[in-house]
């Protein structure tokens, strides 16, 4: 072959590879990491090869548990990553899940982190040091999504509600919105956020369960909503801090948040919420991962880094950590108005957005307008991914604020097993106790890849 021909057929490979785009080589690229981790069965790649069905990008399987009482859900993610110039990283996600009894959430999911450009200097002495460092980047997340639950709990509302009370809802909420995190104070890690989203509700009686519907037992008056759900154009300004000290052996991490809730066509249901967030972790070794959730990944995106596009390994360092949470929902409503009875927050079992709070009553146990929780927790690795954790809960709920004190806490007991590989999502096995209604076992499995953001919460 002459010369000529062998330059000409090197110049059309590489037109055709030019022309190639990013999606088109992500793909080919998951392609070929599925060939090569799932192709042959071996028992030693089964890891790799779950770790390129449930994480790779663009396209995995999604799992996670769609809320509590409503089963596992399971369906499809797509991620993708686009970077247009220097100072911007965008990535979309957007997924699927349905569970055994007909609940299911789909959403459209975007992130944009703005990277400004800095100049390197280096500091005096000839060391060659530069002031670049790992820094936290605006992040602004824009989103759609839409969950139906078949099957939801209501037991009334205040503190002293009855376990055979239960009653049976079932809910769809349509969420569309977007939120931004803007760093403001490098040193104690501080960031202003700020969110705006349209909600939509609709509540409907339920047929077939071991417990009557909800309309059979209460009225608009005990279940304010009941009959009629407006649309909510829904606001939040807060402020976060997320230091370390200690080389890393105390890490902070305290959230106050002011929301507003406006009711469209019907304003007796608006009300304002403040949040208070308090945590408190301390790892028990230097190499102790961080298990925050990354405001610069997607909820279905595991990437260690902006830049980056794997997801992190699975570990098999020894960690482990005590933590101590404080948590406070104030709600502030104006003279003649009502918190409706479905963004009201509740404690017991786990609550709609998968939260596990005095654990060993019924899911969805407490439900008012203000609550109060302390916790204390415990987790250690005992090999790799494979952990063991217990929790000591106290809390209550209000139907006034001046009555969110510490007499009369409610107290539950939960031990259990935990499991954090690589970038899945995070699964708890936990068995409670303490509550004085019986034991609960639950079983868990987050809605985000390890790593990824959360997703709009429900209430």
């Amino acid at each position: 072959m002459s010369r000529v021909a062998i330059v000409a057929l090197y110049l059309s490979a590489s037109a055709l590879s030019a022309q190639e785009s990013q999606l088109a080589a992500d793909f080919r690229k998951e392609g070929e990491a599925l060939k090569e981790t799932c192709g042959a069965f071996k028992l030693k790649s089964i890891p790799s090869c779950a770790a390129t069905l449930f994480t790779d990008h663009p396209l995995h399987i999604a799992a996670g548990s769609i809320a509590p009482q409503n089963g596992f859900g399971a369906g499809l993610a797509f991620v993708s990553h686009y970077t247009p110039n220097e100072s911007w990283r965008l990535s979309f996600n957007a997924d699927g899940v349905a569970s055994s009894n007909g609940s299911w959430r789909a959403g459209g999911y975007m992130t944009a982190v703005y990277v400004p450009r800095r100049t390197i200097v280096v500091l005096p002495g000839g060391s060659g040091t530069s002031n670049l460092s790992v820094r936290e980047y605006p992040v602004f997340h824009v989103y759609g999504q839409s969950t139906t639950l078949n099957k939801l709990s209501y037991f009334g509302i205040g503190p002293d509600t009855r376990d055979t009370a239960r009653t049976y809802f079932g809910m769809r909420q349509t969420i569309a919105g977007g939120d931004v995190v803007w760093p403001v104070w490098k040193k104690l890690n501080v960031s202003l956020l700020g969110e705006i989203n349209s909600r939509s509700v609709d509540i409907r009686p339920t047929t077939g369960l071991p417990s009557p519907s909800i309309e059979k037992l209460f009225t608009n008056i005990t279940a304010p909503g009941l009959t009629r759900q407006p649309a909510f154009a829904q606001f939040g300004e807060g402020i976060r801090f997320r230091p370390a000290f200690a080389n890393g052996h105390a890490r902070l991490n305290y959230l106050v948040k002011f929301q507003q809730f406006a009711a469209i066509g019907d304003s007796t249901y608006s009300f304002q919420r403040l949040t208070t967030d308090l945590g408190h972790e301390f790892p028990l070794y230097r190499n102790s991962r961080s298990l925050l959730p990354k405001d610069s990944n997607g909820p279905d995106d595991c990437r260690a880094s902006v830049t980056g596009k794997s997801c992190p390994a699975v570990s098999r360092d020894r960690e482990g950590s005590v933590s101590f949470r404080f948590l406070m929902n104030q709600s502030f409503v104006a003279t003649g108005h009502t918190v409706p009875f479905y963004f009201q927050q509740t404690l017991g079992g786990t609550d709609i957005n998968g939260a596990a709070t005095l654990a060993s009553f019924q899911d969805y146990r407490f439900r008012a307008p203000n609550n109060i929780l302390v916790r204390a927790a415990f987790e250690h690795s005992i090999y790799g991914p494979l952990g063991f954790a217990a929790t000591a809960d106290a809390g209550k709920v209000a139907l006034q604020r001046g009555d969110l004190d510490f007499t009369k806490l409610r107290h539950s007991y939960s031990v259990g097993m935990t499991l954090r590989a690589g970038g899945f999502p995070m699964i708890f096995l936990m068995f409670a106790f303490g509550g004085g209604e019986g034991m609960h076992t639950t079983v868990n499995m987050n809605t985000s890849l390890l790593g990824g953001s959360a997703r709009p919460p429900l209430n």
